[in-house]
């Protein structure tokens, strides 16, 4: 088979072959089939919907993918790989979701617990010679810091340890943690895969066979299986990941620039800044730098709020990856109450970088920040 782009593959691969099939995998409406073939029950196996999609994002990532009913059911899958009493080590700017479903396990001692910061790489390999799991995002979320996978996914790590990479914010557009060396690649198709705010969905990518079998038995026992629906939904957004990412983080480039220098903004976090710390890192580890956006706004959560709600193309919503922009203030989410009061979460669309700027200076204005 041809080697395409990763531009290609999101468009190419998945699709029917048979003459006369449908040019997209069509929606099929079942939870079981006639005995005899290789589907039996879609619990256990699979529909054609689920099993296109994980082609996708399998072939992109450099794996095989297992595609679950949500981001956190992925995670969930992941985290029933461990032994009681094993060690997990999580980044301290972690996913609430994550930091939650770990913070549960601790309290009814099915594992322990510790945090290193992500760009910390010394703690980390110190992390992979004692934990069973370690969980890295990067770009993470929601600060945005960069740890630098290569070097510690080839550093000696304890036996039988499983290194994780959140690759939500990157996407497989941007970084392939398996290539650096990852065991799981792990999504929030609800996002960027999807891209239309419209499913929720989760995929994890790896390549051993018998972790992949493993993960497989966590989704079948636990019912995290996806909606035909859903799978759909997320097949058709993957298609155009390449066309949106790029536009998005065009934007995002030119936004964070611009933030940077508005007297109201006391600090942005981006990583294709250059006063970002991580930002070497970034350039030399990612494909692009995504289209999320942290800033502080000078005058805390009360004007935080209030551009939030001054916003006319921005939405006023939380998640992020979809075609419309999105913004929220994160420390109101709880959970993440230890974040900046003013801080917020920009996730860039595919609109007008001008209408997006126009906006911002409008909502600013009307919080009562000024310009100049």
């Amino acid at each position: 088979m041809l080697k395409f782009s990763p531009e290609t593959w999101v468009v190419a691969a998945g699709r029917p072959h048979e003459a006369g099939s449908p040019l997209n995998e069509p929606l099929v409406p079942a939870s079981n089939f006639l005995l005899g073939g290789d589907r039996v029950y879609s619990r256990d196996s699979a529909t054609p919907g689920w099993e296109a999609l994980e082609a996708v994002i399998g072939g992109l990532e450099g794996g095989k993918a297992i595609a679950f009913a949500s981001g956190m059911a992925a995670v969930a899958a992941v985290f029933d790989q461990l032994a009681a009493g094993s060690l997990v080590t999580l980044p301290e700017d972690c996913y609430h979701g994550v930091s939650e479903l770990a913070r549960r396990g601790e309290e009814k001692k099915i594992w322990r617990v510790q945090q290193v910061a992500v760009e910390d790489t010394e703690g980390w390999i110190r992390a992979l010679a004692e934990s069973d799991l370690v969980w890295i995002e990067s770009p993470s979320n929601p600060l945005l810091s960069v740890a630098d996978l290569e070097a510690i996914a080839t550093a000696p790590r304890k036996a039988g340890a499983l290194f994780i990479v959140d690759n939500t914010f990157a996407t497989p557009l941007n970084q392939k943690p398996l290539l650096l060396g990852a065991d799981i690649s792990l999504h929030s198709a609800t996002k960027f895969i999807g891209g239309h705010s419209d499913l929720l969905g989760g995929v994890v990518v790896a390549k051993d066979e018998s972790l992949l079998s493993s993960l497989h038995k966590s989704r079948t026992v636990g019912g995290a299986t996806p909606g035909m629906l859903e799978a759909f939904l997320a097949l058709r957004g993957v298609r155009t990941l390449a066309l949106r990412l790029d536009a998005a983080q065009r934007s995002a480039m030119q936004l964070a620039e611009w933030l940077e220098q508005h007297p109201g903004v006391e600090k942005v976090r981006y990583p294709g800044l250059v006063s970002h710390p991580t930002y070497a890192l970034a350039a030399s580890q990612l494909n692009g730098f995504g289209s999320m956006i942290s800033f502080d706004l000078r005058g805390g959560a009360d004007v935080a709020d209030a551009v939030c709600h001054a916003t006319q193309v921005i939405r006023h919503a939380t998640s992020l990856g979809s075609v419309e922009s999105t913004m929220e203030r994160r420390a109101a989410v709880p959970g993440q109450e230890h974040l900046p009061p003013g801080l917020l979460r920009l996730s860039v669309g595919i609109e007008s970088c001008d209408d997006l700027k126009k906006d911002l200076q409008q909502a600013f204005g009307k919080a009562g920040l000024k310009s100049d």
